[in-house]
């Protein structure tokens, strides 16, 4: 039986040999490394996360509280609430949404083609010989808010296309300035 097992060097009382310096120093090492493993990944990790969810709510912050127009189309839900069906296809498209307790609005810019003027009239359920030569129907405030002047070249045409609440009212303002390609302008407006 005793050619089964390696015979121990000493008793188990016996005292281990002094540990000597270079092992001393480099079991230490290893003890650090993983203290600093343990502790300081998770707390480097919580510091990115943080500086990440921070610049993240300051993009959010600087997008909601921004005055006036920003390039992009609106969301799907922004076009489905406020009935505004953007047509394709479409360019220089740029939206705004102001929202309190009484009434809430969409701005919406964007020029088109002839055709796309023609299907987004059908899309909100008027036809085009319904636009008003010289009608400029979207108010003061509102081109405050956006930064509209409709005092430049071209032929400018308007209509106020009115529903039943909850539906939403919508002020249109077409330049024909480019033939083939106008541009339109929409507020339209809900009450929440």
């Amino acid at each position: 039986m005793t050619g089964d097992f390696p015979q121990q060097s000493g008793a188990p009382d016996e005292p281990r040999p002094a540990e000597d310096r270079q092992h001393r120093i480099r079991r230490r090492a290893i003890t650090l490394l993983i203290i600093v493993l343990l502790i300081g990944v998770p707390a480097g990790y919580l510091v990115i996360s943080a500086n990440q969810s921070r610049a993240s709510g300051k993009d959010k912050e600087a997008k909601y509280s921004a005055t006036g127009l920003t390039e992009g189309w609106p969301s799907k839900l922004q076009r489905r609430i406020y009935q505004v069906p953007i047509p394709h296809p479409a360019w220089w498209v740029a939206s705004y949404e102001t929202n309190n307790w009484k009434t809430s609005r969409l701005y919406v810019e964007f020029e088109t083609t002839d055709v796309g003027l023609s299907a987004f009239l059908a899309g909100i359920g008027v036809q085009e010989s319904e636009l008003k030569r010289n009608d400029l129907p979207i108010g003061e405030r509102d081109r405050e808010v956006t930064g509209w002047t409709f005092d430049g070249p071209g032929t400018w045409s308007g209509l106020v296309h009115e529903q039943k609440d909850p539906a939403p009212t919508r002020e249109i303002v077409v330049n024909h300035d480019k033939p083939g390609y106008p541009r339109v302008y929409v507020v339209s407006r809900t009450v929440p």
